[in-house]
């Protein structure tokens, strides 16, 4: 937590029941489906860790190829645990 709130310069905020997330940004479809939602975040769940990070972040291919070991969900990256990761690469990306 304490990576993303000195990363990102927001304070940590609940999104849901399982959602820290940091910073906010709204979002509107053409269907007209509209929200908000954290500019980045993570959710510790028992199975893996789930992160979240904006789809149109520069570099992002390039630095998710160098991130670590790693799996891509529709929406979240899953990680195992934080060692398994390159924590400048995580800081370049949040």
């Amino acid at each position: 937590m304490d990576l993303f709130s000195e990363t990102s310069g927001y304070r940590a905020k609940m999104w849901g029941p399982s959602i820290i997330g940091f910073g906010s940004y709204h979002y509107k479809y053409e269907s007209g489906h509209e929200g908000d939602a954290p500019l980045v975040g993570f959710s510790p769940r028992k199975a893996k860790i789930s992160l979240y990070f904006p789809a149109g972040t520069p570099n992002r291919d390039e630095l998710l190829n160098n991130l670590g070991k790693h799996q891509m969900g529709k929406a979240c990256i899953y990680i195992n645990k934080i060692e398994d990761i390159d924590t400048d690469i995580l800081k370049a990306t949040i």
